[in-house]
């Protein structure tokens, strides 16, 4: 109590930084000025009436994007329940509205203070909670204890993950604890929840799987691949900040297939002018997603620049070799699933503690591919743009992998029904 007591002051002491981050990002991205209250927990409308809403809460694009199947399901098994999804960012807000539409009610998670926490309970009276993968808000946790059934879902917890909450123990392990339950991805990550605290523990597998690429999507990629003809494509998916000019200088040291068409997809929108202006000022011929309708390229053209959303899958459609962003630099890496369902061979760089397990188990089914740093990943890539018989192996293992581990939804909603009746 003493430490949450010191966390919440910490938080209160920390609120003009809050507002000033919130302005900074709206320079970027002008949607961080909308739904402001929603922040603090102050609403300018009546609560919704109606029955109790299932509340499912995922912070950004990856979290609600894993979430899909699950919310699904529940909507489908559930058709008369109403839904609330609770969000951090402003693109996983949009996302959540592209992917499920007007019949959910999507809004901002509040600051995890315990008066906002509180009246965001009172407000929306959810009649169970599901956060997703590693979000841990001591103080919504609290306030949930006081009727609200709360659980981990889709749960992770890496070792550099587990050493940080571990520093904070008389913090967090009372947050852990209080959840109702936690449903966890691997059994590496049951064990180090275990450690920091967490109860009612259980092994459900990965929601990642069972998120299958649309078909109209991929199916897109697969037209501009006709497209384009035999060039080679490699594709640095999901990039973040500094991925790409480390990436481009790993390239540049080799001698690059003839016609190489490089493909990057910024993980976050707010830097696709950023990568825009550095391509420029490397001199690379470069066609923009939103200015180009998928007809044929200009043989000239060395860089496709992936700035849209919702459009991962085509990307690894059209590609014959993916590199995951995130893994270059130390993020952790991002979601590799998606690449191998659709069949597209993936390699990583050294960095991988948000997907170790997934990364290992793809490595071992002959689906991914990982280097020590930059060059040795596009050394490789370039081996593999050469060798079709290789790739044909990977791509059918990768297609393996993603089916074999498909099922995390089932085994979640068994374990929901009996809160859920």
């Amino acid at each position: 109590m003493i430490a949450r007591w010191l966390y919440s002051l910490v938080l209160a002491l920390l609120t003009p930084l809050a507002m000033l981050y919130l302005l900074k990002r709206a320079r970027r991205q002008p949607e961080y000025r909308q739904h402001w209250d929603e922040r603090w927990a102050r609403y300018r409308t009546p609560a919704p009436g109606g029955e109790a809403p299932i509340w499912l809460h995922a912070a950004s694009v990856g979290e609600t994007r894993a979430a899909l199947p699950l919310l699904q399901a529940l909507r489908a098994r559930y058709p008369g329940r109403r839904f609330l999804v609770s969000c951090i960012t402003p693109t996983g807000r949009a996302t959540a509205r592209e992917l499920l539409g007007d019949g959910v009610e999507i809004v901002y998670l509040p600051y995890d203070y315990p008066g906002a926490m509180k009246r965001f309970l009172q407000r929306y009276r959810p009649a169970l909670g599901l956060v997703l993968e590693t979000e841990v808000w001591p103080n919504l946790i609290a306030a949930c204890r006081q009727g609200v059934p709360l659980y981990l879902v889709n749960a992770r917890l890496s070792d550099k993950s587990f050493r940080g909450y571990a520093r904070l123990r008389p913090l967090m392990a009372p947050a852990f604890a209080g959840f109702t339950g936690i449903l966890a991805q691997h059994e590496e990550d049951a064990a180090r929840l275990a450690r920091l605290g967490a109860r009612n523990v259980q092994v459900t597998g990965n929601l990642k799987f069972d998120n299958v690429p649309p078909a109209e999507v991929v199916q897109r990629g697969y037209d501009w691949r006709r497209v384009l003809g035999e060039r080679p494509v490699l594709l640095l998916a999901s990039s973040r900040d500094g991925e790409e000019a480390l990436w481009l200088d790993a390239l540049a040291k080799l001698d690059l297939p003839a016609g190489l068409l490089l493909v990057i997809v910024p993980r976050h929108p707010q830097r696709f002018d950023e990568v825009a202006a550095l391509l420029a000022e490397r001199g690379l011929p470069t066609v923009r997603r939103s200015a180009w309708n998928g007809s044929a390229l200009d043989p000239d053209t060395r860089v496709l620049l992936g700035d849209s959303m919702g459009e991962m899958p085509a990307w690894y459609a059209l590609a014959d070799v993916a590199v995951m962003g995130g893994s270059l630099l130390d993020f952790g890496c991002q979601n590799l699933i998606e690449a191998c369902a659709v069949g597209t061979p993936v390699l990583v760089g050294p960095s991988t503690f948000n997907f170790a397990e997934v990364v290992r188990a793809a490595q071992t089914a002959g689906a991914a591919w990982q280097g020590q740093d930059a060059n040795a990943v596009a050394a490789r890539a370039l081996r593999l743009l050469r060798d079709a018989t290789r790739r044909g192996r990977m791509r059918a293992a990768g297609l393996s992998f993603a089916g074999i581990h498909r099922g995390a939804t089932e085994r979640v909603l068994a374990v929901l029904e009996s809160r859920l009746g």
